[in-house]
């Protein structure tokens, strides 16, 4: 199946970084051309919105673009709708909205190379298409408001997992921080907390742990009734760094049936790179609050200037960078740990300063490929983790979702 024209191709076509195109009886070449390759977590979602950047031209700054896609054979990404803390009644609705009005505009106007995705089939009839397949999660409880038809509605325009919280607390859910660990408000979710979580059971929305407190991963796993996702965390193991999972949360995760993706960015998968670079970013935190609170109703200029800032401290600065050796340990780890079965890619692009050596963006998704069939893991296992262990929690939380309705609606006689 030669999607998007095959990655070879790409590589050849574009120049990046791969020295030659990989011979056609190359096994990890084959493998990464005959896999569906998905993506938990891409930040690229705001430039969306800025009707000078065009998704479907080769840039040269970032991560992500459609060429680039191609390039690295990622067939599916999970679009992130983000928002800061953003108080006010309505607000964080009404900019999460314009958020996802962006994924599906940016859908309609290229219909011949993405598809909107809002089930597991649609991604495989998608990709079977030759096409990029285009899936939104929600990051950060905050923007339900507190209300539950919110949620609904955000399910309806086609999200299909929400982050219970971002790196600070929700009114339900207690977060893991990010630079520092905030004080404990809830010791994991309240009532309604639970209420959200068994509501996005119903809908089959996927729960997505990431970010989320000890506290409250363990009252989330307590409360499912589905499979959840951590859809952009590490191996606490590895790396100690509250955003990642420890093993205990790992074989939990395992038990539930759900999937770590696991995320990418050097200050949270090596121990030699958190330190420096939780420094760096507790130093452009102010600059980034103003350019936030200055930019607040204008996400356009928001992101231009926030983009414009991280290039001007990379070009002032050297920031760590992990060897590709640091990712695929977390990689070994978690399969070991969790299972085969239950870990997948969560890369975080265009949400972190710094990417690992040789995986500098996108189109270098083959190198890890390459990097998990020379550790040792069969073919199979490796197909799992670039996708299909992804696309089986997805299905899972549909059946949930239909049994639970069935329930409901008193037809659990038939």
């Amino acid at each position: 199946m030669m999607r998007f024209g095959g990655f070879a191709v790409g590589f050849a076509a574009l120049g990046l970084g791969c020295g030659t195109s990989p011979a056609p009886a190359d096994p990890a070449a084959a493998l990464h051309e005959s896999a569906i390759v998905i993506d938990g977590h891409s930040d690229t979602t705001p430039w969306f919105q800025d009707p000078e950047w065009d998704f479907t031209e080769l840039h040269e700054d970032g991560h992500q673009d459609l060429p680039r896609m191609h390039a690295g054979g990622l067939d599916a990404q999970f679009w992130s709708i983000y928002l800061p803390d953003t108080p006010g009644d309505g607000r964080a609705v009404k900019l999460a909205l314009a958020r996802i009005d962006a994924v599906h505009e940016l859908v309609r106007r290229h219909p011949e190379e993405i598809g909107l995705a809002t089930t597991a089939a649609d991604v495989r009839r998608i990709v079977g298409e030759g096409r990029m397949a285009s899936l939104m999660g929600l990051e950060g409880g905050h923007m339900i408001e507190d209300d539950l038809s919110i949620l609904r509605t955000y399910h309806a325009l086609g999200v299909r997992y929400m982050t219970l919280t971002h790196s600070f607390h929700t009114n339900w859910a207690d977060s893991s921080g990010t630079s520092e660990v905030p004080e404990p408000v809830h010791d994991g979710l309240t009532p309604f907390g639970e209420d959200v979580v068994r509501e996005m059971n119903r809908l089959g929305m996927l729960v997505d742990i990431s970010h989320v407190a000890d506290a409250t991963f363990w009252d989330t796993l307590a409360v499912t009734r589905a499979p959840v996702i951590a859809s952009h965390s590490s191996v606490r193991s590895v790396a100690d760094h509250p955003r990642n999972l420890t093993d205990d949360m790992l074989r939990a995760l395992g038990e539930n049936g759900g999937v770590a993706m696991l995320n990418f960015y050097p200050g949270y998968i090596d121990p030699r790179a958190v330190e420096p670079l939780r420094e760096f970013m507790l130093e452009i935190r102010p600059e980034i609050s103003a350019l936030y609170e200055s930019l607040a109703d204008d996400p356009i200029a928001r992101r231009r200037a926030v983009s414009a800032l991280f290039r001007q401290a990379r070009a002032e600065r050297e920031l760590p960078r992990a060897p590709l050796e640091v990712l695929l340990d977390h990689f070994d780890r978690a399969i070991a740990v969790a299972g085969p079965d239950h870990v997948g890619l969560g890369a975080d692009w265009d949400g972190v300063p710094s990417m690992p050596e040789g995986l500098e963006d996108v189109s270098q998704l083959p190198t890890l490929t390459r990097g998990l069939l020379a550790r040792g893991h069969s073919e199979e296992v490796v197909r799992k983790v670039l996708g299909e262990n992804l696309l089986r929690v997805l299905a899972s939380a549909e059946t949930v979702s239909q049994r639970d309705n069935v329930k409901r609606d008193g037809l659990s006689k038939f």
